[in-house]
C-alpha cells in the first residue's frame, strides 16, 4: 500500500520531503507532481524501479526515460551539451520541456535509447519537485504518469493513490498540476526535432 503525503505547494514540509526521499533512496517508486503532469520516479540506477515503471505504463524498449534534474549544472553531468544547443537549453530551463541529448557515462546503460545512446533530461519549475531534487541530491529517473488505458495523465493525488495503491510506494499530492505533458525536443542531431508538442512553447525550436 502506497504512503500518501499531502505536501504544501508553496512551502513544502521538510519532514514530508525527507520521508519521501528516504523512500526513493531505499529503492522505492513514487508518484510526484511536476510543472507538467504527475510523474513516476525512482532513483537513478534502480533497476527494479525502472522495471516497475515499464510495467505500469506498458513501455517498450525504445521509450526515452527522463532524468529530472535540479539545475543546469546537474543536467550537464548526465548529457553532452555542445555549444550549438547550450543557449537553447539554458534559455528554456527550468520549464516544461524535455530534451533528448547524447548521454554521458554517468547514465546507466539500461536507460539509454538502444540505438542512439541518448536520454531525456528536464529541469522542472515546480516547488515540490525542486524540494525533492534538492534533498535527494541527484536526478530522479522519471516518466509521465500516463496509464496505458487512459487518454490523459492522472492529475489528482487521491485518484493516483486509488489507482496505483499496490504499484507504487508513495504518492505526493500538492494539488492539481495539469494534464499537458512536456514539449519533447530531440537535440541529438544536426537540427532540433520536436518529438511531442506539449506544455512548453515549441516555437523557439522550429
Amino acid at each position: 500500500m502506497a504512503r500518501y503525503f499531502d505536501v504544501h505547494p508553496v512551502d513544502p514540509q521538510k519532514r514530508a520531503i525527507g520521508q519521501v526521499v528516504d523512500i526513493v533512496r531505499g529503492g522505492g517508486l513514487i508518484a510526484y507532481p511536476t510543472d507538467s503532469c504527475f510523474a513516476l520516479g525512482c532513483r537513478l540506477g534502480n533497476r527494479e524501479g525502472l522495471a516497475r515503471i515499464r510495467e505500469i505504463r506498458h513501455l517498450d524498449e525504445d521509450h526515452h526515460f527522463t532524468l529530472v534534474c535540479r539545475d543546469f549544472a546537474q543536467l550537464g553531468q548526465f548529457v553532452k551539451v555542445d555549444n550549438s544547443v547550450f543557449r537553447l537549453v539554458k534559455a528554456s530551463t527550468p520549464g516544461r520541456y524535455t530534451f533528448i541529448l547524447p548521454a554521458t557515462k554517468e547514465v546507466p546503460r539500461q536507460l539509454l535509447h538502444p540505438r542512439k545512446k541518448t536520454v531525456g533530461v528536464r529541469i522542472p519549475e515546480h516547488v515540490v519537485a525542486q524540494a525533492l531534487l534538492t534533498e535527494l541530491g541527484e536526478p530522479i529517473l522519471s516518466s509521465t504518469l500516463l496509464l496505458p488505458d487512459h487518454e490523459e495523465p492522472l492529475t489528482q493525488g487521491w485518484e493516483i493513490k486509488e489507482e496505483l495503491d499496490n504499484a507504487v510506494d508513495a504518492v505526493i499530492d500538492s494539488g492539481d498540476c495539469g494534464v499537458e505533458p512536456t514539449t519533447v525536443v530531440d537535440l541529438s542531431g544536426d537540427e532540433p526535432e520536436i518529438i511531442r508538442y506539449g506544455a512548453g512553447d515549441a516555437s523557439r525550436f522550429e
